[in-house]
């Protein structure tokens, strides 16, 4: 008996309904046993100097860039921040792995990454910074807006990816997530509809071993987050995520298979967040500092600068050259946000619906008047 798979649209034969149907073999799906590591092994030899040299650099200036931005949250000119510190690897390899014009979906905690695209670092914080919902043009910088609520963006990141599959364009697009982003709804969502639609979209799950103070054994029972792969069909990959080549090498294979109709990829790259959750958390509530010392050792800046200069690519002259890049950057960061930004209230109103309701226009309406009263009472 022959019956139809509509699943792949061929003929099954000898499938009975009720029984269960041939399944693609999972073991090219698992992940890989250990995590991927170049760092302090003889294949980090092979690896293009130029591209180390310049994923040790933006490791250099994004953590700068990160120490700097939650300097300007203690000060007040941010209203929060969740820095990447230790992160960093993650990060730049994520924005260097993408082509110009694929897209990168972040997260809240991604800003390095969107900095590491090009896209000016006041721009970049101006959603955390409390004045806008943000502050680059997504179209213009193929960077989807920084998106706060977890794992919203995966859904976005796949949508994209199909509908410029259909247009002809040779996009992917990338969403960075974190572990809690997995125990999301979207996030299986995501996964599914890659999966079905075979759309050319990577996902890299950053696990830094927290979703705020919740640990990951009490967020998931699988043997990792990569496996959660296997399940919707896709293929999962498992990289130090500390060690920058790695991701960078482990990305970039993804968007090269994704580009070329191999489908998505789930990406899981160990890492740990150094810093507190956001300006606003104690991290000693939930874990101590013997912790994170052990984490502090495995730092993505030290192993490069160490491995490189081992493998000699990698001397005092690049090192400090990246060390003035860092601080010329802070130094701008501390000048421009240093400004209050001109603000204009009306622009509440602005982007809430197509139509503005008769609430909205009445609301409106009141706060233009009020304005218009306390400018009259000031030129006085």
């Amino acid at each position: 008996m022959t019956v139809l798979d509509h699943r792949h649209h061929t003929a099954v034969p000898g499938w009975l309904p009720g029984a269960t149907a041939p399944r693609t073999d999972p073991a090219p799906l698992l992940p890989d046993a250990s995590p991927v590591r170049l760092l302090g092994t003889p294949a980090l030899e092979k690896c293009d100097p130029l591209l180390l040299r310049e994923l040790y650099r933006r490791l250099v200036v994004g953590r700068r860039y990160n120490q700097q931005a939650t300097t300007l949250t203690k000060q007040g000119r941010l209203a929060v921040y969740p820095a990447s510190t230790g992160q960093e690897a993650c990060q730049v390899a994520a924005a260097l792995a993408i082509g110009e014009h694929d897209w990168l979906f972040p997260s809240y905690r991604d800003t390095l990454a969107v900095v590491s695209r090009g896209v000016d670092p006041l721009e970049a914080l101006t959603l955390l910074r409390g004045n806008a919902h943000t502050g680059y043009d997504p179209r213009a910088t193929r960077t989807a807006p920084l998106c706060t609520p977890l794992a919203t963006q995966a859904p976005h990141a796949v949508g994209l990816a199909h509908a410029a599959r259909l247009s002809g364009e040779p996009v992917v697009a990338l969403a960075l997530l974190g572990d809690g982003g997995t125990s999301e709804g979207d996030f299986h969502e995501a996964l599914n509809f890659a999966a079905v639609l075979n759309a050319p979209v990577v996902f890299l799950v950053q696990n830094n071993g927290y979703a705020i103070s919740v640990p990951l054994t009490a967020q998931s029972a699988a043997p990792s987050l990569a496996h959660k792969a296997v399940g919707y069909g896709i293929q999962g990959r498992l990289v130090d995520g500390n060690d920058a080549p790695a991701v960078h090498s482990v990305l970039a294979e993804a968007v090269e298979r994704a580009r070329t109709g191999g489908g998505p990829t789930l990406v899981e790259a160990l890492t740990y967040r150094i810093e507190a959750h956001t300006n606003a958390d104690d991290a000693t509530r939930y874990r101590d500092e013997a912790e994170v010392a052990a984490w502090r050792e495995h730092d993505p800046i030290l192993l490069m600068e160490r491995h490189l200069r081992e493998l000699g690519v990698l001397d005092d002259t690049l090192v400090q050259e990246a060390a003035d890049e860092a601080e010329a950057l802070a130094a701008r960061m501390r000048a421009e946000f240093h400004a209050d930004a001109e603000l204009d209230p009306m622009a509440l109103f602005a982007h809430v619906y197509a139509e503005p309701t008769p609430q909205l226009r009445e609301q409106a309406a009141q706060l233009s008047a009020e304005l218009a009263a306390e400018a009259e009472v000031q030129d006085r």
